[in-house]
């Protein structure tokens, strides 16, 4: 059935169960596009289309949960999720700008001007969202579209006039120039490089954090700004850049201010400390504490302070590295050999020169162990250690960014990996800091290296003297790296961390150490610092 009359629409959103999440969507659709081509009066068309919103942002985020989890490759099937989602997205921009373009002679809307061009912005902006969300590259025009909708907004004098959107969770309300800074807010937090419930989290919080901060033309501001602060040209397809690189004079640039936000963030960090939870300050009722201060502290300099340069410069990169991001495998390329459990003959060493080993007081063996890399190459595949070839497009003393056709593996973000380079002669510790798919089906990584040549050991949790410990578990030993400030550290699989626990580790002979701080947490490994525990104690 063809929806043209708005009557019929309302009698469709009364009938519709979100629940049926595919047909409910594909009904939606159809409703929305027999409106644009039946154009109604613009008011009844606006009802409509506002008595439609909350089901279809149900549906959308329901249908968005599909793809959501991990980077989304063109080619599988759930690439046509993704599709509907932004053509329903696009669908509802589109409404609310023949609405404003069809009352333009008639004015009957006049009154409603600052809610057609809020609502358009929001669904402008939801696009650029959902290209986020799966972790695919931008197409060209994206920001653009935003660009324009806000441009729009400003032209009718109604950029900053809030109205009401109970989409909204915090505020209830929100204007179409915070609509337009909290994608950009989104755009500055890294967002290929979040995994799902970051992702979330942080959207929310951009709409929490948006109204203060301000988009100014630069001839309205008294100080000069500095070339590190943010800015965007309208005209330009892109998000806030750095105000330096941006021609000051040109009539379509915006300087964005996020002083306010600084000021703001920290205050809410300092409630933290204090013990007041998350969701007494707005920012939801899924935020654990320490997660969200993690979380919102990553967001401090982007969100609030400025651009930041780069800590080690990039330099062009040419060759490949081999990589993987099995547990098992890193430990066997680190060693070389597969990880087995220790046995129980070991000759007795001192605890002193148990922890010289595990902070690199002694020199660790080498990995050959006889075999030529071709064997140990053969070996790996035979065990199912195998490694993936990436091209490396550029890398600094931080990390590399990375490029490959994907074939099997999927990685995740803040995922443990091990690499090494083809001028390499040991495989190291990185970890996945953003993910992104190209067009052609192209995966790029960002890896954040891991200081120091790792070390394999082995681990087990610690008991009374007698009592069943359970077999040894695989995990790596990092050095200290004193010209970086950097301690020796432990890499132990996700979960193992807790403060001040004991636990036993065995690289030549058993030792007990004790945990001290989380010094960073990924998907599935805790990388912690830790001191040794004396027997006396």
């Amino acid at each position: 059935m063809d929806y043209h009359k708005p009557a019929e629409c309302l009698e469709l959103l009364g009938q519709l169960n979100p629940v049926n999440v595919e047909d409910t969507h594909a009904r939606l659709c159809t409703m929305l596009e027999g409106l644009m081509e039946a154009s109604p009066p613009p008011n009844q068309h606006l009802e409509v289309i506002e008595a439609a919103r909350e089901t279809i942002e149900l549906v959308q985020e329901q249908l968005a949960s599909r793809y959501a989890a991990r980077p989304l490759p063109p080619e599988t099937s759930e690439n046509a999720t993704l599709v509907r989602v932004i053509r329903m997205w696009r669908l509802l921009a589109d409404a609310y700008a023949h609405v404003t373009r069809k009352d333009a002679a008639s004015g009957t809307l006049d009154d409603q001007r600052a809610l057609l061009s809020q609502r358009r912005v929001y669904y402008s902006g939801m696009v650029l969202v959902e290209y986020f969300r799966a972790h695919r590259q931008l197409p060209p025009g994206i920001w653009g579209e935003l660009h324009e909708s806000f441009t729009i907004a400003e032209a009718q004098g109604v950029a900053t006039t809030r109205v009401g959107d109970t989409l909204n969770e915090v505020w209830r309300a929100q204007s179409a120039s915070e609509a337009f800074i909290s994608y950009l807010l989104i755009d500055l937090s890294n967002p290929f490089g979040r995994s799902e419930r970051e992702f979330r989290w942080i959207c929310r919080w951009a709409k929490r954090f948006a109204p203060y901060c301000a988009l100014v033309r630069s001839n309205e501001r008294n100080d000069e700004s500095k070339p590190t602060a943010y800015g965007l040209d309208l005209n330009d397809d892109h998000g806030l850049r750095p105000a330096g690189v941006l021609d000051p004079e040109a009539k379509s640039i915006r300087l964005f201010e996020g002083d306010r936000l600084a000021s703001q963030i920290r205050a809410v960090l300092n409630q933290f400390k204090q013990g007041t939870k998350p969701a007494a300050l707005g920012l939801g009722e899924d935020c654990p504490l320490d997660a969200t201060g993690r979380l919102l502290l990553s967001l401090y300099r982007p969100w609030g302070l400025a651009s930041a340069g780069r800590r080690f410069p990039r330099r062009g990169g040419r060759g490949h590295v081999e990589l993987t991001g099995d547990w098992l495998a890193i430990g066997f390329h680190v060693q070389g050999k597969r990880f087995e459990q220790p046995g129980s003959g070991d000759e007795v060493r001192s605890l002193r020169s148990d922890i010289s080993l595990l902070t690199f007081g002694e020199r660790a063996a080498e990995v050959s162990i006889g075999k030529t890399p071709r064997e140990r190459q053969r070996e790996a595949e035979h065990l199912g250690f195998g490694c993936e070839q990436w091209e490396i497009l550029d890398q600094s003393v931080g990390g590399f960014r990375l490029r490959q056709h994907p074939t099997a593996e999927r990685l995740e973000h803040h995922q443990l990996v091990g690499l090494r380079p083809s001028d390499g002669e040991r495989f190291l510790l990185g970890q996945i800091c953003w993910l992104m798919y190209r067009a052609d089906g192209t995966l790029d990584a960002g890896i954040s290296m891991l200081n120091g040549i790792p070390r394999v050991i082995a681990i087990r949790k610690s008991g009374p003297q007698g009592s069943g410990r359970g077999a040894y578990q695989l995990a790596f030993a990092l050095p200290e790296v004193p010209r970086m400030q950097k301690p020796a550290t432990l890499v132990l699989p996700g979960g193992w961390y807790q403060p001040h626990r004991v636990i036993e580790i065995h690289g030549h002979t058993p030792a007990a150490i004790r945990l001290l701080q989380l010094i960073q947490r990924g998907t599935n490994f805790d990388q912690v610092s830790f001191e040794p525990v004396s027997a006396a104690s």
